[in-house]
């Protein structure tokens, strides 16, 4: 449902007791800690993207409002926490996504491994969708993810490689394709990326990008528009108009991509219904339509 159809005073009411239920669990949100500006609209279903391995990251970078600092202890509890706050909710789609942990030997896999099987044993009809990070470039890490067995294995770029030294400085583009490319061939798990305009990038690299994540075994892409969440954080280079969105999907559908482009469209905004699509995609593509 769209922001702007929802009852305010019923979201705000949701949104509290969503928040207060993660309290109970010691759970983080991504929507929180990044500032989702699609917040109320999915506490409000509810739903909301589960932030594991605390809420400091390791790296610094330059788009996000995650905190960074000294990570906090992995708690063993943690996926057990994460399974029951799904059940309560009655989730059948369940998105995992963790702050960056270099300071840990497999990146934080284990316990992104140690939650989806968590919440399938608690919603054995669920879907989980893990979002991870880039673990180092460690394809041991990214195979114990896979063992898991989520329904998605989503991994962000995030930006045009001509912009990684200012975006993302602790990262690699490359290094993620890679990512990528090794869980695409792991099978088992669509692969699913997301990457932001109105950093200074134009749309020749864009489309760039989208080549690269279809050779790299991609089959669903999502775009959005960069919003600066903190002073100190990038400012906005430019704002994308809406046709420029509707423009880039083509293009991306043109190279067999399932795309999601829009403004306010997130890395796991919609998550399920994007899945649902990419099924369909994938399902007329066999059909050769």
């Amino acid at each position: 449902m769209p922001a702007h159809l929802i009852n305010p005073r019923r979201s705000r009411a949701e949104v509290h007791e969503l928040k207060a239920r993660l309290r109970r669990g010691g759970l983080h949100t991504v929507c929180e800690s990044a500032r989702c500006p699609n917040l109320a609209e999915c506490f409000g279903r509810p739903t909301a993207t589960f932030m594991i391995l605390g809420n400091r990251c390791t790296r610094g970078c330059g788009f996000c409002a995650v905190a960074a600092g000294a990570p906090l202890a992995v708690d063993e509890r943690e996926p057990e926490a994460v399974a029951a706050a799904a059940a309560e909710l009655g989730l059948r789609y369940v998105v995992v996504t963790s702050v960056t942990r270099d300071d840990l030997s497999d990146g934080g896999a284990g316990q992104f491994a140690a939650t989806v099987r968590a919440i399938r044993s608690r919603l054995p009809g669920a879907k989980v969708e893990v979002l991870v990070p880039d673990f180092g470039g460690s394809a041991a890490a990214l195979a114990t993810v896979l063992a898991a067995r989520p329904a998605v294995l989503n991994h962000n770029v995030e930006t045009v490689p001509r912009l990684y030294a200012r975006v993302r400085p602790q990262a690699d583009y490359g290094r993620s394709l890679t990512l990528l490319a090794r869980a695409a061939q792991g099978g088992g798990s669509r692969v699913k990326s997301g990457l932001m305009v109105g950093l200074g990038e134009d749309k020749g690299e864009v489309l760039g990008v989208l080549e690269d994540l279809r050779r790299a075994g991609c089959s669903v892409v999502t775009i959005g528009q960069y919003l600066q969440p903190r002073r100190d954080r990038l400012p906005v280079a430019r704002y994308w108009a809406p046709e420029e969105y509707e423009e880039l999907a083509a293009a991306g559908r043109a190279l067999g991509l399932t795309v999601f482009a829009g403004p306010l469209v997130r890395s796991s905004y919609m998550a399920e219904r994007v899945f649902e699509e990419g099924a369909r995609s994938e399902e007329r593509e066999t059909r050769g339509e």
